[in-house]
């Protein structure tokens, strides 16, 4: 007689943007963290990863997120992976909600958390626009031009930015807001070299970033320029490295953290850049939950993960943990934003911000 096998647990993963190799190095980095977590017989199943691409906003649209997540529901995944966007993350909470699926996103935005949402922080619209603050206090700027996006995401950013700054004597010289989506501006520079800055602080997560370097450098005029981790899409895009050059912006990877250097030796690749580093933790963070699940439904799974304590971090500085609680579902505790500054086409951690 045959012995019966288990079924495997299915998970879904929800890109919410294109991919440029369908996804595939984030689904492995999510399945090594997976395999990780549940090594040495933790579990007695297999994991069945089943992925979706999506294209959200801001380029695409809410209802082709809504179409892809229905799709994984449809399979009656036990948990999602994703989205990566906040403003998809706001839309994707409240399907978690109604469909009562956990899920795990890897946004910027605390607001995407709620009952079934996690949320693994892939920057902080919070807590970034006052590293970026506290950077240009150091640095001696006291007057400083903003450049925010003129969506979810950039209203947060810079409103954060605006309550940091003032208690830091950085003066605000002006304030534009830009199309997320926006490639090239004719006056954004002239606007804000008129107001006579001592350095510049882009406040936003979309092209727009690349559309102020282009301009910045057309127009010959060398400032000082902080960025949020929209920067994180030279990692993707080496060709937009070059017009970075110089830029100061948040990061979430560190190269003190010991966690970080044991996977580069098993995968430079997923090592590499932020989001395979995120794709790992949150694979382990999974593993961890379905390992502490008691009872293998969509409510237990929940439960599972909110009693994930203390894992130490791949992202963040050395010392960085990650778990759940009780009305907690920030993944990540401690030093997990790191100032890193585009040089020479490559992104070198600020000497600075390297811990001792």
């Amino acid at each position: 007689m045959d012995t019966p096998t288990p079924a495997p647990i299915r998970t879904g993963m929800l890109f919410d943007f294109p991919q440029v190799d369908g996804g595939e190095s984030v689904v492995a980095a999510a399945r090594l963290g997976l395999e990780d977590a549940t090594a040495g017989g933790r579990l007695d199943r297999s994991i069945e990863l089943i992925y979706e691409l999506a294209n959200g906003l801001p380029l695409g649209t809410a209802a082709d997120i809504e179409d892809h997540f229905d799709a994984l529901d449809d399979e009656r995944v036990l948990a999602i992976i994703g989205p990566s966007i906040s403003d998809n993350g706001l839309i994707v909470r409240e399907l978690a909600e109604g469909a009562k699926v956990p899920c795990i996103n890897y946004t910027g935005g605390a607001m995407t958390r709620s009952a079934w949402m996690f949320h693994y922080q892939v920057g902080s619209l919070e807590e970034e626009p006052i590293a970026l603050a506290e950077h240009l206090a150091t640095t001696g700027a006291a007057r400083v031009g903003v450049v925010f996006d003129e969506s979810p995401v950039g209203r947060r950013y810079a409103d954060s930015f605006e309550a940091a700054r003032a208690g830091l004597g950085l003066q605000t010289t002006a304030t534009v807001g830009i199309s997320p989506v926006q490639t090239q501006s004719s006056d954004l520079v002239e606007r804000l070299r008129s107001s006579n800055p001592d350095a510049i602080a882009y406040l936003g997560m979309g092209l727009a970033a690349r559309a102020l370097a282009v301009e910045l450098k057309e127009a010959e005029w060398s400032v000082p320029v902080v960025g949020t981790s929209a920067l994180m899409f030279g990692y993707q895009r080496k060709e937009w490295r070059a017009d970075w050059e110089g830029w100061v912006y948040v990061d979430t990877l560190a190269d003190d953290n010991p966690q970080r250097q044991a996977l580069r030796e098993r995968s430079r690749a997923t090592a590499a850049g932020p989001v395979g580093v995120a794709a790992y933790d949150i694979g382990r963070l999974l593993g961890e939950g379905l390992v502490r699940c008691q009872h293998l439904t969509r409510d237990g799974l929940r439960e599972g993960l909110e009693r994930v304590k203390r894992l130490p971090a791949t992202s963040g500085h050395a010392g960085t943990t990650m778990g759940f609680g009780c009305w907690d579902h920030g993944a990540l505790k401690g030093e997990y934003l790191v100032l890193r500054q585009w040089r020479d086409g490559r992104s070198v951690q600020v000497a600075a911000d390297v811990k001792q």
